[in-house]
C-alpha cells in the first residue's frame, strides 16, 4: 500500500481554531483527478489542496469534497506554509493552476498571495435570492463576470452576524454564471475596513470560513467607494478570518496568518 504526506492548516487565522481549514497533500506527480476527487470527499473539508514539482515551480489543484474549483485562496495559502515551513522550500514560491501562475510570498508570520483581479459589475438580484438569504429587496447587487460568484452590499451598518439564510432554499437556486455568493458591509476602519460572508452550496460548502479568492473582488469593489487600495478585512463565519487585501496594477494582494493543526499521511 503506498501512502501519501497530507497535512491540515488552518488558513487566515485570529487565534486558534480559526480561519479556513484546508487539506494539503504532497505528491511526486500530479496525481489522477478521480483520486484527488477521492481525497478531498475522504477529507470533507472546503478544499483539498493537491501540490506536487512541475519544473521550478509547483503544480496546484484544489477540489472541494464534491467538485474541482479554478481558484482557492486558503487552500494556496495552506499549500504554501506546508512548502516553506516544513519542506523548507525557499519562497516566493510559484503555482500552476487553472487559474494561471499564482505566486505567494512569506512576509514575516504572514504568507501573501499574488492573485488576479476579478471586478464586478451591477447586476439585477435573482430572483428568490434575497428571500433565501432572509434579506430585504434592497441590496445593491454585483456580479464578478467569468468569477462565478454574485456580490451583494448590505446597507451601512447591517449586522453582517445576522443573516440567516435559508440552505435548501439557496441550494435549490438555479442561477446562471453563479456558484458562490458574497455579502458584505462597510467597516468603520477600527480595525476592519470591510466585513464579508461568503456562501456556496452549488459546491458542497454551505458557508465558507475564510475565502481569499473572495477577496479579489472584494478588494476592487471596495476601492472603488472608498478611495484607498489596502484593506484590513473580516469574514464573519462562525470561525472567523482576518484578512489584508491590497489592490495594484490589475493584481490583488491577500495576505493571511497559519497554523498548522495536524500532520501525517494517507493511505492511497
Amino acid at each position: 500500500m503506498t501512502s501519501a504526506p497530507i497535512f491540515i492548516v488552518d488558513a487566515f487565522v485570529d487565534g486558534p481554531f480559526s480561519g479556513n481549514p484546508a487539506a494539503v497533500a504532497l505528491f511526486k506527480r500530479e496525481p489522477s483527478p478521480t483520486l484527488m476527487a477521492r481525497i478531498a470527499a475522504e477529507m470533507n473539508l472546503s478544499e483539498t489542496a493537491f501540490v506536487w514539482p512541475a519544473g521550478g515551480s509547483f503544480g496546484l489543484r484544489w477540489f472541494t469534497p464534491t467538485v474541482e474549483v479554478p481558484l482557492c485562496g486558503h487552500a494556496t495559502l495552506a499549500a504554501s506554509r506546508i512548502l516553506i515551513g516544513e519542506r523548507g522550500v525557499r519562497g516566493p514560491l510559484s503555482f500552476e493552476t487553472k487559474s494561471g501562475v499564482l505566486r505567494c510570498a512569506e512576509e514575516g508570520e504572514w504568507l501573501t498571495l499574488d492573485f488576479p483581479e476579478l471586478p464586478c459589475v451591477p447586476w439585477p438580484v435573482a430572483e428568490g435570492l434575497t428571500a433565501a438569504l432572509g434579506l430585504d429587496e434592497g441590496v445593491e447587487g454585483y456580479r464578478a463576470a467569468g468569477a462565478g460568484n454574485a456580490l451583494l452590499r448590505l446597507p451601512d451598518g447591517f449586522g453582517i452576524e445576522t443573516v440567516r439564510p435559508d440552505f435548501s432554499r439557496l441550494g435549490a437556486l438555479r442561477i446562471e454564471g453563479v456558484s458562490g455568493v458574497i455579502v458584505t458591509v462597510r467597516g468603520d476602519g477600527n480595525p476592519y475596513d470591510f466585513h464579508s460572508r461568503y456562501f456556496t452550496p452549488w459546491d458542497g460548502i454551505l458557508e465558507d470560513p475564510a475565502t481569499g479568492s473572495a477577496h479579489c473582488t472584494l478588494a476592487p469593489f471596495w476601492a472603488e467607494r472608498m478611495g484607498k487600495e489596502a484593506f484590513t478585512a473580516r469574514q464573519a463565519s462562525a470561525r472567523g478570518g482576518l484578512l489584508r487585501a491590497r489592490r495594484a496594477n490589475g493584481r490583488v494582494f491577500v495576505s493571511g496568518r497559519t497554523a498548522v493543526v495536524l500532520r501525517g499521511s494517507i493511505s492511497l
